[in-house]
């Protein structure tokens, strides 16, 4: 089959065939697809663009102003022994913890581009670095889908673990030219920041703006699809090969929802099923991220030399490892537990955020991490500067 499907006129032809089907569909369904184009729309509006802006302006600042060199400096000692990447790479992991996909992917492709890191620890950087933000999961995941902060402070906890797992496990994967590692970057260069700024916020709106086009692109896409009944089909025939494991149609047909565009497959979990299932599957599936927000990093490494082999390696192993220690958790931690109280409180109104107030808080984040890296860099360079007085001296 693979064989077959390597032939150019082979793929000529299914692709041929696919694009006639899909102009059929959006001749046979026009108000549904542009419905579901609109419901696309008022995503982008609502969550992608005030959660993602504000960060993708301050990572493109954090490596322009040279803040990841220095910060560098300080972390060489975390994260070289733990994740086998340079210092300044811990502006990626920040950032992809906090900014939500695709900030933490963008961010390191930004340091190998600047020369702050090889191309093997770019590698490594992106099997892991590319995560959900808290806001998402504990709001619209916890409290949206499963009317619980607590369940969404239980997937971010495995969430976020699962991430750290897979950072030490590609520790091991690939090894630098020559057979050398941890060496220094010969130099760190920075731009004014009249400069700076300027390039961020251009560079952030059109990143921000071609993400925008998959949500929407694959929103209608999953439409048509459910319309079809392809995406029936296609369940009914995973739920085959599935059985054995206990995924019926309904679960496959999540499962490949999910897999295209990640917000439509978490919100069909708000019920059916068991709570430990249901949970275990959303974990698994933003770990996995989504087709969607696969082509929004791929475009990105695009401009690379890059391999997306080890991106979409980790996705998947965050993915099951995701699911693996929600299904744990779910079993020492209840949901009538408390399992953080003060934070449930503070996310139970999240996934009702309008545009300004979902704007304020990102930026107000991102903020107050733009300036963790400054009070961190100045730390750094003045532990430089101490240094090389007691060497005058």
């Amino acid at each position: 089959m693979s064989r077959l499907l390597a032939l150019p006129r082979v793929r000529d032809a299914i692709l041929g065939a696919a694009l006639l089907c899909a102009a059929a569909a959006l001749m046979l369904w026009p108000k549904e697809a542009m419905e579901a184009a609109r419901d696309g729309l008022t995503l982008c509006a609502n969550v992608i663009v005030p959660s993602l802006f504000p960060f993708f302006v301050l990572s493109s600042l954090v490596v322009e102003l040279g803040l990841a060199g220095y910060l560098g400096k300080l972390l060489e000692g975390v994260m070289r022994p733990l994740f086998r990447v340079g210092g300044p790479c811990a502006s990626a992991v920040a950032l992809g913890f906090i900014g939500g996909y695709p900030v933490g992917a963008r961010t390191a492709l930004s340091l190998y581009q600047k020369g702050l890191c090889t191309r093997t620890e770019a590698q490594r950087l992106l099997a892991f670095c590319n995560n959900s933000g808290p806001a998402f999961i504990l709001g619209v995941v916890g409290a949206g889908v499963f009317a619980s902060s607590r369940a969404g402070v239980l997937i971010y906890l495995a969430h976020a673990a699962a991430s750290v797992c897979v950072g030490l496990l590609f520790r091991f994967y690939g090894r630098e030219k020559g057979g050398k590692e941890g060496h220094a970057p010969p130099c760190i260069c920075t731009t004014s920041f009249p400069a700076a700024f300027t390039t961020a916020v251009r560079d952030s709106f059109l990143s921000t703006l071609n993400i925008c086009a998959f949500v929407v692109f694959f929103t209608v896409v999953i439409r048509l699809l459910t319309l079809s009944g392809v995406l029936t089909g296609l369940a009914d025939v995973l739920g085959a090969l599935l059985a054995p494991l206990g995924l019926d149609a309904l679960w496959s047909r999540r499962l490949l929802t999910g897999a295209l565009e990640l917000t439509s497959g978490v919100s069909t979990l708000m019920s059916g099923g068991s709570l430990t299932g249901r949970l275990s599957m959303a974990a698994f599936l933003l770990g996995w991220a989504g087709l969607s927000v696969h082509c929004q990093v791929l475009s990105f490494l695009g401009e690379s030399d890059l391999s997306p082999r080890t991106y979409l390696m980790g996705k998947f192993l965050h993915g099951v490892l995701s699911a693996l220690f929600t299904a744990a958790l779910a079993r020492v931690f209840p949901l009538g537990a408390p399992v953080s109280a003060l934070l449930a409180q503070q996310v139970d109104d999240l996934a009702a955020l309008d545009f300004s107030t979902a704007l304020s808080l990102s930026t107000v984040a991102a903020w107050v991490t733009f300036l963790a890296f400054l009070l961190l860099s100045a730390a750094a360079l003045g532990k430089k500067s101490g240094h090389t007085c007691r060497r005058m001296l």
